[in-house]
Parts: structure tokens; C-alpha cells; sequence
């Protein structure tokens, strides 16, 4: 299951992560570890998208990393006030670093390394004016 690819430490340290991003900027971000094996898996992304981050941030800037570990699959989906700032290719390249990254088996420094960069970008973007309220939970949710 789970502790095949990320231990209870490593799980616990990419929640820090997120809260060290989600520090740089006003932007929010979420991680989801799906085991479905049945389904296609951009569309099971896109719900968890809807559900966990779409219209949940006032500026619209939540990012959501989906990740099947046994499916060897990964969607990087941001909201509509970060798709229309932050380009294509930024999140294409990471997709690609991530994967490298997996490939080695390197599914915790993969996944952490990704979320502090992508606070990085959102602080270019989102910069923090005055209260910066954590609009969504940093918890890994898992379906």
C-alpha cells in the first residue's frame, strides 16, 4: 500500500514542505495519493481537483500534485488564477523532473523538491500582502 513508496516520516515531511511553500506565497497547495487501479486516470485527477481545490482560494491559486504510485501516474493541476499567470511549460518540466525522480525511486525528495519550487513560482506571482490564511488543509488525502 501506501508505505511501499512514502514512510509515515517521509509523509510527515512533505506536509512541512507545504507549509514552508505555502509561506513564500498567497498560494495554496495539496497533495493526493490515489490507489484506484480501475478508471483513467487524467479524469479521477480532475475530480479530486473539483473536490479538494477548484474555487476554494480567493485568488484561485490552489495546485493540486494527484499521485497513483502503482499506476506510475502524475497530474499537476492548477486553478484558474495560477493557469492564467504561471505557463505551460513550467509545470511540463516539473512533471518531467518528478517522473525522473520516481524513476529512481526517489518518490519522497521527487514529490518535496516539486512543492517548494512550486511555492517559489506562486511567490512570483501571489506575493503575500498583509494576512496570509491557510485557505486549505496541508494534509495528504488519499482515496
Amino acid at each position: 500500500m501506501m508505505n511501499d513508496f512514502l514512510t509515515d516520516q517521509q509523509m510527515a515531511s512533505l506536509v512541512e514542505a507545504i507549509q514552508t511553500a505555502e509561506d513564500y506565497s498567497s498560494g495554496e497547495i495539496r497533495i493526493h495519493i490515489d490507489s484506484n487501479t480501475e478508471g483513467n486516470n487524467a479524469e479521477i485527477a480532475f475530480e479530486v481537483f473539483k473536490r479538494l481545490c477548484k474555487d476554494k482560494t480567493v485568488a484561485r491559486n490552489a495546485v493540486l500534485f494527484h499521485v497513483n504510485f502503482e499506476q506510475k501516474y502524475l497530474t499537476i493541476i492548477g486553478d484558474e488564477g495560477i493557469h492564467e499567470k504561471v505557463n505551460q511549460n513550467f509545470w511540463e518540466r516539473m512533471h518531467d523532473r518528478i517522473t525522473a525522480e520516481f524513476s529512481k525511486g526517489n518518490f519522497h525528495d521527487g514529490l518535496k523538491n516539486a512543492v517548494l519550487e512550486t511555492g517559489l513560482e506562486l511567490k512570483k506571482y501571489f506575493p503575500i500582502t498583509g494576512e496570509n490564511p491557510n485557505e486549505l488543509p496541508n494534509e495528504i488525502t488519499f482515496s
